[in-house]
């Protein structure tokens, strides 16, 4: 009984950072960051794209505490309070694990109108950092239950579905961390390589020279972010298949 308070009680922590309330132009959008990351970070994404004619909702949840599955469920009922409008498509960007919270949720809960979805530096295919890191005990300690989910060996089992749905990557090949770039085979945006990105069934991938842990405040990323959401499509600029 005390575990399930627990688990209830952590629900209502993953709260909305910032939500406009009106119906919107052109749908909602969720964003979800990283792992042991803030909505701070998603905040100037969240300003452009309600300044665009979208109802967005910066959620914030407990990344460390549970795995990825049981967050999905922790953000659930914000999400479905969110969209009043069921007939307006739902939209998701999802930073890094955000992107593999982004997956999960609509597998698990798809929207009755689906929107379209921007993967920012998401870890598809796992991270070689995670593998390096995953049995050290201070890892363990500060990753928690996600952290170990991801590794390049995670079975994701059915938390994600086929994709049926309009899917834009964004991966960057700029790195503020030599070290887990040396790590990394091949290009890398620092945390998480270029090819791991990759998702099939996706619609287009972009790389642009951007950072993993900046990225979702770059402005061409924004610009580009609401570019796919709006029209399915990015502007040219480099687009990988």
């Amino acid at each position: 009984m005390k575990a399930a308070s627990a688990f209830f009680a952590l629900m209502l922590l993953a709260t909305p950072a910032d939500a406009a309330d009106h119906t919107p132009d052109d749908g909602y959008v969720i964003l979800l960051h990283g792992h042991s990351r803030s909505p701070h970070l998603m905040q100037k994404m969240q300003r452009d794209l309600s300044a665009h004619g979208f109802a967005v909702l910066n959620l914030d949840y407990p990344s460390r505490a549970y795995d990825i599955r049981n967050l999905v469920e922790i953000i659930w009922p914000q999400v479905d309070a969110f969209v009043k409008d069921k007939s307006k498509p739902v939209s998701f960007v999802g930073h890094s694990m955000g992107g593999l919270m982004a997956r999960a949720y609509v597998t698990a809960y798809p929207p009755q109108h689906m929107g379209r979805m921007v993967l920012l530096g998401a870890p598809n295919h796992g991270s070689e950092v995670a593998d390096l890191l995953k049995d050290a005990k201070l890892y363990k300690h500060f990753g928690g239950a996600a952290g170990q989910e991801l590794t390049t060996t995670w079975q994701s089992g059915a938390a994600f579905g086929a994709v049926n749905y309009d899917v834009g990557v964004i991966a960057g090949t700029r790195s503020i961390d030599p070290v887990s770039s040396a790590i990394i085979p091949g290009q890398d945006d620092g945390k998480v390589s270029v090819k791991s990105t990759a998702l099939a069934g996706m619609k287009e991938r972009l790389i642009l020279p951007v950072t993993h842990t900046f990225m979702p405040e770059n402005p061409g990323v924004i610009r580009q972010t609401r570019q796919f959401l709006t029209t399915g499509a990015f502007l040219p600029a480099r687009p990988h298949s």
